[in-house]
């Protein structure tokens, strides 16, 4: 690759994918809406950019071979928070990125686009959106989107559906965690496949008591190596029981399927910031 574009790399996520994604590309384009991200790796260079800016998307996208678009605005909040740099940002990526002749988008997205379904029914990528919050449904609206650039324009794109790329803390994490090795292995293989089409794969590392299926994705090529069943003794042995009559420990989502609508999902959540130094 000569450029690849990060959005959201002042974030968690975008702190573990920068210095990988050097090694990709020539040139590495890394943007958010922070003054600055710190120390540059070789071949880096950051640009301050709003998701809600077309003017500044289209700049910043402009040569690239590839979008790693992971920004956005993480958490359950009002429409009008979200509207922005979540449903607005993911029209401009696509819009830019097809203007520009981008070959392909690889997207963050989430469980929480489909976190309604029922934690006993072990869902496969095929199955339909059942947001579980404002946030989620951003998630299925960016999907869409997708499909529609793919369609339309024949713009690829991947959609990693990312269950809970943190420290496990929880006993709901001993089946949704994605390592940060394995996020960055999920991406590299989003961008090193020849051909992708519209696709959708689950962001989760190799658990035991993992509830998703990637066998439709299988042609991607990832295969995560971490589980966290090595954290299983040590969390179980302090964790409160089940609440059957909470919706949060029936459902995918999680927290964000119990949470009203507008209300945050990352509250009853035990989110540790490991943000990685450069």
């Amino acid at each position: 690759m000569k450029r690849l574009v990060l959005t959201g790399a002042a974030g968690r996520l975008g702190s573990y994918l920068r210095e990988p994604l050097t090694t990709l590309c020539d040139e590495l384009i890394s943007t958010d809406i922070a003054d600055d991200i710190g120390k540059l790796y070789k071949g880096e260079h950051y640009v301050k950019a709003d998701l809600a800016s077309m003017d500044d998307i289209l700049g910043v996208t402009e040569g690239a071979d590839m979008v790693i678009h992971m920004g956005a605005y993480s958490d359950e909040a009002p429409f009008e928070e979200l509207l922005g740099p979540n449903f607005i940002g993911a029209y401009n990526i696509w819009e830019a990125s097809h203007r520009h002749g981008v070959k392909r988008v690889i997207y963050a997205s989430s469980i929480h686009a489909v976190g309604m379904h029922p934690k006993t029914d072990f869902i496969d990528t095929t199955v339909r959106h059942r947001p579980d919050t404002f946030y989620g449904l951003a998630k299925c609206f960016a999907e869409d989107l997708g499909s529609l650039y793919w369609d339309k324009h024949g713009l690829e794109s991947v959609h990693m559906r990312i269950l809970s790329c943190a420290q496990v803390t929880s006993p709901r994490a001993l089946g949704t965690w994605l390592s940060y090795e394995d996020l960055v292995h999920l991406v590299t293989r989003c961008i090193d496949t020849p051909s992708t089409d519209f696709s959708i794969v689950y962001g989760v590392s190799n658990n035991d008591r993992a509830p998703v299926d990637n066998r439709q994705v299988s042609f991607l090529g990832y295969r995560p190596k971490d589980n966290a069943e090595q954290f299983a003794e040590q969390i179980l042995a302090t964790a409160e029981p089940t609440n059957s009559q909470d919706i949060g420990e029936m459902c995918h989502g999680g927290p964000f399927a119990s949470v009203s609508l507008g209300n945050s999902g990352m509250a009853n959540m035990d989110i540790i910031d490991d943000k990685k130094k450069t």
